[in-house]
């Protein structure tokens, strides 16, 4: 009995580290940098279901690396009217997590990546690697590019580190059905 309380009690976290089978994609965006138009449209909705502790009428979203299609970052508004001001990181930067509520991750080293995913870790700051294929990284988010479609990859591990709440039905798309956050 015990045993199988156990295993019940383990099933939600189970179902929520299970791999994912076929992100689900996006058609890219509009314009001359449709994929710029498809991030910023990807990145927005991510944030959009993003709870940190305290609410954000600015959120910091800092760019790191070589960024290949962040261009319309800055033109994102979410419903709850709080609007984003990307910021310029430095790789060397020493304590990303004072000036970001996002980090935004380009092009990098995966050294350089890691440090900066490290530096922000335990704080309420979401992740999101645009250059991470097999989102191996560190990164919380992982976007996915093809010819003409975008999707995203959800790190189950650095989610569940994360301080931030991401809403359930981010977590359902990343996992192709249905997720409860185990949290809480």
């Amino acid at each position: 009995r015990s045993l199988l309380f156990w295993l019940l009690l383990m099933t939600p976290t189970m179902t929520v580290a299970l791999p994912l089978a076929r992100p689900v994609a996006m058609p890219i965006g509009p314009g001359p940098d449709r994929m710029a138009a498809g991030v910023a449209r990807m990145v927005g909705s991510i944030l959009e279901f993003t709870r940190w502790p305290t609410a954000r009428p600015v959120v910091r979203m800092c760019m790191a690396g070589v960024v290949a299609h962040g261009d319309q970052l800055d033109e994102i508004s979410l419903t709850n009217g709080a609007r984003i001001a990307t910021v310029a990181l430095a790789a060397d930067e020493a304590a990303p997590a004072a000036r970001c509520d996002a980090l935004y991750l380009g092009s990098l080293d995966p050294v350089v990546r890691q440090r900066l995913i490290a530096a922000v870790r335990g704080n309420p700051v979401v992740t999101i690697a645009e250059d991470d294929r097999d989102c191996a990284g560190g990164a919380m988010f992982c976007l996915l590019f093809a010819p003409q479609t975008l999707s995203f990859q959800l790190n189950i591990d650095a989610w569940y580190r994360s301080t931030d709440r991401i809403d359930p039905p981010v977590l359902a798309v990343a996992t192709g059905g249905h997720c409860q956050d185990p949290r809480q």
